[in-house]
């Protein structure tokens, strides 16, 4: 949320109300150059890689850049992307339905170069162009579509939207677990780098259906420490989630010789997967080396 107030004075907040002025000084300085004062709008942060891929380590790298932040603001400038218009020129337009308000931005983004780090959100109301998003954009890191109804008024902390997530499944090896060989609650997963090298971990699995977790038990077989590649403990944010932030990963290491089928979506950060994924199934068919490298999902399942 972001607020221009009376006197020009912009004011940039997270969804939790953290100040973020001074991490992020160039969408500052282009909202107050670009928007009118007593304007509200809503939007989303955003951190371009060079390969034209939502980069999200970047961006946590601005949130804590502290004094470098004014240096990384040139060398790893973020966008706002704005999607919503809540009041302008201190006109409330909160009540109007969400097409009007979409009206209103358009028109304000009409005088706003495109080489301003405020970029207009994608909007179509027509499903054939939304669909050739969704599969179109995936590749550049982003996630899916926000399904928003065009009638609806602005309902501040009322959830009244859906979020459809591109998700495809693929194959992963099998290299740790949390819960009890007897009674697997989630897999520790891994894959090989691609120019070769030591498993890597790329993620974690949500919890086990448990039908699921009695077919995987029946397989596994505990590594010896010496024969694992994995620490005994795994970093904050080594199996999915945000580097550095919560508590280490207890677990408990197996031979890495299962592959299992998962479902996962297109977030991916430091060679990882950064949401955990839901197991399909065990691929008893499939071999570590079958595996497809890397985080990469152009390779498809496997045979």
């Amino acid at each position: 949320m972001t607020r221009i107030d009376n006197d020009g004075g912009v004011h940039l907040q997270s969804r939790h109300g953290t100040r973020l002025n001074e991490m992020f000084p160039e969408l500052v300085f282009a909202l107050w150059e670009h928007l009118p004062k007593r304007t509200i709008v809503d939007g989303e942060i955003v951190r371009w890689s060079e390969a034209g891929r939502l980069d999200f380590g970047a961006l946590q790298r601005r949130v804590g850049g502290g004094n470098h932040a004014r240096h990384l603001s040139i060398v790893e400038p973020a966008h706002l992307v704005i999607f919503d218009l809540l009041e302008v020129d201190g006109v409330d337009i909160r009540t109007q339905p969400l097409a009007e308000r979409r009206k209103h931005l358009e028109d304000l983004f009409a005088g706003i170069p495109a080489a301003c780090p405020l970029a207009l959100s994608m909007q179509t109301n027509d499903p054939v162009e939304a669909r050739l998003w969704f599969t179109s954009l995936a590749a550049h890191g982003i996630e899916g579509l926000v399904i928003k109804a065009a009638a609806e008024p602005y309902q501040p902390g009322a959830r009244s939207w859906w979020k459809y997530k591109s998700r495809t499944s693929t194959e992963a090896i099998l290299g740790g677990l949390t819960g009890t060989l007897a009674r697997p609650s989630g897999l520790l997963l891994g894959r090989y780098p691609p120019k070769g090298g030591q498993l890597r971990v790329v993620g974690r699995t949500t919890r086990l259906a448990r039908d699921l977790a009695a077919e995987v038990a029946a397989y596994l077989r505990p590594a010896a420490p010496a024969e694992h590649p994995w620490p005994e403990q795994l970093p904050p944010g080594w199996a999915s989630g945000l580097h550095g932030k919560g508590d280490p990963v207890t677990y408990r290491r197996v031979v890495p010789e299962l592959v299992v089928e998962v479902l996962v979506d297109v977030a991916r950060e430091r060679g990882q997967w950064r949401h955990p994924m839901r197991c399909l199934r065990l691929r008893l068919d499939v071999s570590p080396d079958a595996v497809p490298r890397g985080t990469r999902l152009d390779a498809g399942p496997a045979a």
